[in-house]
Order: structure tokens, then C-alpha cells, then sequence
């Protein structure tokens, strides 16, 4: 039963990767690729690396997302298209 959670985790990661790779807009990358390190989070969590876990979702999902955001909030664009 627990492997079909598994399968069903890593799956969704792997949406979320190609979908991080073939969005069009930055902050819906930048999503994305949070989305995909909480789902990781949740994939070491399954595997019982609670100590990776904790540091995926802190660095990964937190940090690194507010980054991303705040970075592209301070470029402009230049087409209006």
C-alpha cells in the first residue's frame, strides 16, 4: 500500500519538473519548482530521511522559493508582450 503513495509522489515530481522547464512565465516557475522540492521533502519523509527531509523543505521549499520570488520582482521585462 505505501508503494503506491510512493509512485503517486513521484509522479507528481516529475510534473512538477517538466512543467518547471516548459512554463512560459518566471513566478510560475519559481512555484513550481517549490511545489517540487515540498513534494521531495515528502519523498525523503516516506523513506524515513527525516533529517534530508527537514532540510529540503527549509532550504528548498522556504529559502530558496522567497528568493526566486524576490528576484524576479525586481527585474522588469523588456517586451510588453
Amino acid at each position: 500500500m505505501i508503494w503506491i503513495v510512493d509512485i503517486l509522489l513521484l509522479t507528481i515530481v516529475v510534473i512538477c519538473a517538466i512543467g518547471a522547464i516548459y512554463v512560459k512565465d518566471l513566478l510560475s516557475s519559481a512555484i513550481l519548482l517549490g511545489a517540487y522540492s515540498f513534494l521531495m521533502c515528502l519523498l525523503w519523509t516516506e523513506m524515513g530521511a527525516v533529517d534530508v527531509a527537514f532540510t529540503e523543505a527549509a532550504v528548498g521549499a522556504g529559502i530558496s522559493t522567497a528568493f526566486f520570488i524576490g528576484a524576479i520582482y525586481q527585474t522588469t521585462r523588456r517586451t510588453k508582450d
